[in-house]
């Protein structure tokens, strides 16, 4: 029951992102992951079972909801937004999809607010400004558990911004990285070695 409710918000997100993403507003613009690139999350979460997921860049809940769906229930999901407006919409897609016991939703900018988290974390998908991909995971990486899998949206559209986080992972021993291709954009996966 619990799970039909998250696939229809899911589903209304989408529905949503579609008309606004045919609009010329980019104001308007919800770059959610989307049902195709989100299988990879739903892949890893499925494969790995991580305890504690850390998600930078929340926007309106739409990878929380899609990874929370397919995690036990004690499971948690860490979710950092710097809009307040986006992570007000978010809970409130949390809280419809039943899902307001796993998902925290914590609004500043990633940067300063991972200092202020425990961890460890078993799992971090990086989803936020494109530029400060390697700021962030400079910050997560201290809280990573060992084995952790790190998954990072948009490394085909925005490889170019993302160049020295996908440089270290792609060429550190401490981790082995693969890069999924959709062909209109790639997701970066990466687990951490020890």
């Amino acid at each position: 029951m619990k799970e039909q409710a998250a696939l229809q918000v899911l589903k209304a997100i989408e529905q949503e992102a579609a008309q606004q993403n045919g609009t010329p507003s980019r104001k308007k613009f919800l770059p959610i992951i989307g049902p195709e690139k989100g299988q990879v999350l739903v892949d890893l979460v499925t494969r790995h079972q991580p305890s504690h997921v850390l998600e930078i860049g929340t926007l309106v809940g739409y990878s929380s909801i899609l990874m929370g769906i397919h995690l036990p229930d004690s499971s948690r999901i860490t979710s950092l937004e710097i809009d307040a407006e986006r992570a007000r919409k978010a809970r409130e897609n949390i809280k419809k999809a039943g899902m307001g016991e796993k998902i925290d939703v914590f609004v500043g900018n990633a940067i300063d607010v991972i200092d202020t988290l425990d961890g460890p974390y078993d799992m971090l998908f990086i989803d936020g400004a494109k530029d400060d991909y390697w700021k962030y995971f400079q910050k997560a990486e201290p809280k990573l558990a060992d084995r952790a899998v790190i998954a990072a949206d948009n490394a085909g559209k925005f490889a170019e911004n993302m160049k020295e986080y996908l440089e270290y992972v792609r060429n550190n021993t401490q981790y082995r990285s693969r890069t999924i291709d959709f062909g209109f954009d790639a997701v970066e996966v990466t687990v951490k070695q020890k």
